[in-house]
């Protein structure tokens, strides 16, 4: 199994590409990585790594997609681009999945134009993990779609239960549409219509969750336009960073609070780790027809190394084929949708 991993994709690429795919290949021995970016940068940090017998090449690329770069230029301008090579060597069978911790908008634009999507799906979503009290839920859409139809939203609950099924083995994922109030005739005409056609789909939906209690555990899968997902994403990021910076100044400032920390020093570690992004490596953006990954750019290595790892999990299991056999098997209730359309 091959992953393409676009190693001049993040604020600290190539240094932490080249690590977390090392560090991916030292615990999955049976993988292989193509490194992709300008060859002599790439060569210069593997040579600091051990990477003897480990399955790692180089693919050079002469281009990288800046951070701040437009899809719409990126695609004309950059076809020799780490991130368009990446792609290429996908959808060309030479690898099975692609991970990039670079522009976002460009990785979500050159995937959907290169690859394609999904039979039947109209539009991709990334589908974020976040922490929960009982242990964790998907977020879809958090950041690829801004205006969104019901039919949109209804599907985002099918590939983002699919998700849950195959990847976190949950037979049978509880759905929840994000909304302002628990009642059905709440929200806006979006969420009212979307909540009719997942209330008649063939999903254990349990109906509207508020954003006070997404991280209560009680849905496995949360779904919403991009436009709101990435703002709960990133104020939910924003606020577990400053969550641990407080403890920690209050600790360091308090004497009875550095006493206190050897005996919560364990608990606080695993506070910091549940809420770690790296932890979970990327997002997934389903619906394109073959695996594909998207690491926030301040991806450390370990992040790279997680993604890597989740990019040749949802290969093995076969989540595009999976997400296409549920829709097409009517797990959407596509009656419902079509009266929508």
């Amino acid at each position: 199994m091959k992953i393409a991993l676009d190693a001049m994709g993040g604020d600290y690429a190539p240094a932490t590409t080249v690590e977390g795919a090392v560090e991916a290949l030292f615990e999955n021995p049976d993988l292989s990585v193509i490194l992709i970016g300008d060859e002599n940068e790439i060569y210069a940090e593997l040579k600091k790594k051990n990477y003897t017998g480990l399955q790692v090449s180089i693919k050079h690329a002469s281009q990288t997609v800046e951070m701040d770069e437009s899809p719409l230029a990126a695609l004309r301008k950059k076809k020799d681009s780490s991130l368009r090579v990446a792609i290429d060597l996908v959808k060309n069978g030479h690898a099975d999945a692609i991970v990039s911790a670079g522009n976002s908008g460009v990785v979500m634009a050159t995937a959907l134009h290169v690859l394609g999507k999904i039979p039947g799906i109209e539009r991709p979503a990334i589908a974020a993990v976040m922490p929960t009290l009982k242990g964790r839920f998907v977020l879809i859409d958090a950041g690829a779609n801004v205006d969104c139809k019901p039919v949109h939203l209804h599907q985002f609950a099918i590939m983002g239960e699919a998700y849950a099924r195959y990847i976190f083995d949950i037979k049978s994922p509880k759905i929840g549409l994000l909304g302002i109030g628990e009642e059905d005739a709440k929200g806006n005409e979006l969420t009212r219509e979307t909540f009719k056609l997942l209330r008649n789909s063939k999903m254990n939906f349990l109906g509207n969750v508020e954003g006070k209690d997404i991280f209560a555990g009680e849905a496995d899968v949360v779904v919403c336009d991009g436009f709101v997902g990435n703002i709960a994403l990133k104020i939910s990021e924003g606020l577990a960073e400053a969550m641990a910076k407080m403890l920690k100044r209050e600790i360091s400032e308090r004497a009875s609070g550095r006493i206190g920390y050897l005996f919560f020093k364990d608990a606080l570690k695993n506070f910091k780790k549940k809420t770690d992004y790296s932890e979970y490596g990327g997002a997934p953006l389903l619906g394109i027809s073959r695996p594909c990954i998207i690491s926030h750019g301040r991806s450390t290595s370990k992040a790279i190394k997680n993604a890597v790892k989740l990019a040749a999990n949802l290969h093995i299991k076969d989540v595009p084929d999976i997400i296409l056999k549920e829709f097409n098997e009517g797990r959407s209730g596509r009656e419902a949708v079509a009266i929508q359309e």
